[in-house]
């Protein structure tokens, strides 16, 4: 019988980081002792103020349809939030979206955008769904790449290379998922001076935005000269306030592009749940202890994870600087990265993703989380240095 699905999509690989998680589970469910170090997914639960939010709107009947765009409440919230946090204005009424999920907001900001044939710039290392998402719209991912052994650092001359007349848009990631690098003043001057050269968009995902360490500091891309109306900021609840199963992001982008990006969220999904919206009213304009509570709970971890690693002979992990994922490189009989995530799970009984899931540059390497218990984490360090050993 004639294949009757589409070719663009036989074509796609699966989400690794959800393949590794599916294979924890399984060792879980037939009995083995597994160590999920895979998906990031905080460990923490929704603060009691967002849950008790929601909880009161449902009671209030607040479980209709509301407007595609977004409740006003929570649009308001979120343009003070990006006038607050980022230096950034933008307009409740015609230059935010709120969206189920900050992987939603990506979307359809691409599929507002792209033609085919169109190319996408996207910095690997990178976040294993930027490039399925373009191949899914029909544009082009162009890979950047950065190199494992100068920590990640942006090229400027790698960029100049990639750039051609049909690149469309640039996607960055700071902090960054999955090496955990902040974006420098320099870095960023280099991406906005290419944006403003080349006419292109650049969607800016600062999805783990308050998740920083040290003397890092977070900057928002749309707030450099002359890049507000080239960039859409993409933004969410998962991360900061452990909204993961939640489906609550938001992005802002200059007018004419939003009302571009907002007929492709009324097809796509009409809007986001009406009652999470009030939770997130609620998680931006309530106290946000919880968040610095849990960025100094992940500064223990990564401190201590970063040590525990390093410490096993082949492996080097850098420090990372934000988010809450480690990504070091591992020596090990030869292995590449698809090879040694396999060898951990099965042997170590750590799950962990593949550094080869989010680009070519990383054959080596694999990412863990430690957005997940101390008690995990110390078991994880053991097995995995019993096993390396």
């Amino acid at each position: 019988m004639r294949r009757r699905w589409a070719k663009k999509i036989d074509a796609l690989s699966e989400s690794m980081t959800v393949a590794v998680s599916d294979r924890a589970r399984e060792l879980q469910q037939s009995g083995v002792r597994v160590v999920n170090l895979g998906s990031g997914d905080p460990d923490f639960n929704t603060p009691a103020h967002i849950v008790e939010a929601a909880s009161e709107a449902i009671r209030k009947g607040l479980t209709h349809y509301v407007a595609s765009k977004g409740i006003p409440e929570l649009r308001k919230a979120i343009a003070a939030k990006f006038q607050r946090d980022n230096q950034v204005a933008y307009n409740p009424d015609t230059e935010i979206i709120v969206t189920a999920g900050g992987k939603l907001a990506l979307y359809i900001a691409l599929a507002a955008m792209l033609e085919p044939g169109d190319e996408v710039l996207i910095f690997d290392p990178a976040w294993v769904s930027y490039e399925p998402m373009i191949r899914m719209l029909d544009g082009i991912p162009v890979d950047v790449p950065l190199r494992p052994e100068d920590n990640f650092v942006l090229d400027p001359d790698a960029l100049k290379r990639r750039i051609t007349p049909r690149t469309k848009a640039m996607i960055l990631n700071s902090p960054n998922n999955p090496t955990g690098r902040v974006l420098t003043p320099a870095e960023l001057a280099v991406v906005s001076a290419a944006a403003l050269e080349h006419g292109t968009w650049v969607l800016s995902d600062e999805i783990y935005e308050p998740i920083v360490y040290d003397r890092h500091r977070q900057t928002s891309f749309a707030s450099l000269p002359g890049m507000r109306d080239l960039t859409v900021t993409i933004n969410g609840m998962s991360k900061s306030y452990a909204m993961t199963g939640w489906r609550l992001g938001y992005l802002g982008a200059p007018a004419p592009l939003c009302e571009q990006i907002l007929k492709v969220q009324q097809h796509v999904v009409t809007c986001a749940p009406s009652f999470v919206q009030a939770a997130g009213v609620a998680a931006l304009q309530g106290p946000q202890h919880c968040v610095a509570e849990m960025v100094a709970e992940y500064d223990r971890r990564r401190r201590f994870m970063t040590d525990a690693l390093n410490a096993i002979p082949g492996v080097h992990c850098p420090s990372p600087e934000g988010a809450f994922y480690l990504f070091p490189r591992v020596v090990y009989r030869g292995m590449d990265s698809n090879a040694l995530a396999r060898f951990m799970i099965e042997e170590a009984h750590v799950a962990v993703t593949p550094g080869a899931a989010f680009g070519r540059a990383c054959a080596q390497n694999i990412r863990l989380t430690f957005a997940t218990s101390m008690a995990n984490l110390r078991q994880a360090a053991e097995q995995m240095k019993a096993a390396l050993e």
